[in-house]
């Protein structure tokens, strides 16, 4: 184990408790967010549709239960898979309360099977409901024990499952604007990522699938997403103008251009230029999220033509910046989305404020 506190930067070693962890959610789901962006403690009118999550990840957020057994998985006698399953529909249905108290259950049955992968698991998943409640101590203290379950084992600290749980704790140093924790844990997935696909660019199908690959470069893209919106909300705006270029080109080459995710990577990236003042370049990045968004009637088309009428507000086209905020406004509506119904109600009246100051 010393080999591995020794290959984790400094500020990062905390991350990873040796012993009995202390026991007891960034989630990529959505989460609101202003126009200018934040770290994702926002309520403001922006939502993060997530990555396509790495098939492969064990900790694969809410995800699969790759960590048992298939066999078991498959006849559903399993107490603990069971368990997990109900904690899993619970958490979607959001009765976190409900899906906490299965979790606890099933991490009881775990111990007492000395079931090293389900208490794995279970710590994981507690951890993201604790970050759903907003109990970000408690989340973290539960990734860590997470972590610390996997490195007992025979988990490498450049394994996917390890980083994903390092890229959720530097989200939390984030939330809670603790600075240098969070920039030590996005630099140290992102290099980390990085120097793990250069190694693996020229391996054989047969040594490494495709799909483990991409996989790797999916879990870096959305740990370039995550610290380019921190950076966004700390206003390091060339920075964070690099990370959303570098995750935006990792989503158009892996999953599309026309993915989700790489029409909000692009209307992200057009956010950070407008507020470096790059009004022209902003625009057409803008325009052409949104029409990607209509064209692939993109579940969150609302918040992009938003981030839209910001950039035409900024550039004082008042009329067009309002027609387009109308018609988010409408969308938000018929999609109940009610964060966004009121970021963009205030946008309306800062819009009304700054055409009756132009005249």
């Amino acid at each position: 184990m010393a080999a591995v506190a020794g290959a984790l930067p400094r500020a990062l070693s905390r991350l990873c408790p040796r012993r009995r962890p202390a026991l007891p959610r960034l989630p990529w789901t959505a989460a609101h967010r202003g126009h200018r962006g934040d770290s994702g403690t926002g309520t403001a009118g922006r939502a993060r549709p997530r990555w396509a999550r790495p098939a492969g990840a064990a900790l694969a957020f809410l995800g699969g239960f790759s960590l048992f057994p298939r066999d078991a998985e498959e006849d559903g006698e399993d107490a603990i898979i069971l368990l997990l399953k109900r904690a899993k529909l619970s958490t979607m249905k959001g009765e976190l309360a409900e899906a906490e108290h299965l979790l606890h259950q099933a991490l009881r049955q775990a111990h007492q099977q000395e079931n090293r992968q389900a208490i794995i698991y279970t710590y994981s998943m507690m951890g993201n409901v604790a970050y759903m409640q907003g109990q970000l101590d408690n989340a973290e203290k539960l990734y860590k024990a997470t972590m610390s379950y996997m490195l007992a084992g025979d988990t490498k600290e450049d394994d996917n499952a390890i980083l994903e749980v390092s890229l959720k704790l530097a989200s939390i140093y984030a939330a809670q604007k603790q600075h240098k924790l969070a920039v030590a844990g996005y630099q140290f997935c992102i290099l980390t990522l990085e120097e793990k696909i250069a190694k693996q660019k020229d391996l054989p199908e047969d040594v490494l699938s495709a799909e483990e690959k991409a996989n790797t470069q999916l879990l870096l893209g959305m740990s370039l997403d995550s610290y380019g919106r921190y950076l966004l909300n700390i206003n390091e705006l060339p920075a964070a103008q690099k990370m959303y270029e570098k995750a935006l080109q990792i989503s158009s080459d892996v999953q599309g251009e026309t993915h989700p995710q790489s029409v909000v990577l692009l209307s992200d990236l057009a956010t950070v230029l407008d507020a470096q003042g790059c009004y022209e370049e902003a625009l057409a990045l803008s325009r052409r999220a949104a029409q990607l968004a209509r064209d692939t009637q993109h579940p969150e088309e609302h918040m992009v033509l938003s981030n839209l009428a910001a950039i035409l507000m900024h550039k004082e086209d008042f009329l067009q910046a309002k027609q387009v905020y109308k018609e988010a406004l409408k969308q938000a509506q018929q999609k109940g989305d009610a964060a966004s119904v009121q970021h963009i109600q205030e946008e309306l009246a800062e819009l009304a404020k700054r055409r009756k100051g132009s005249k």
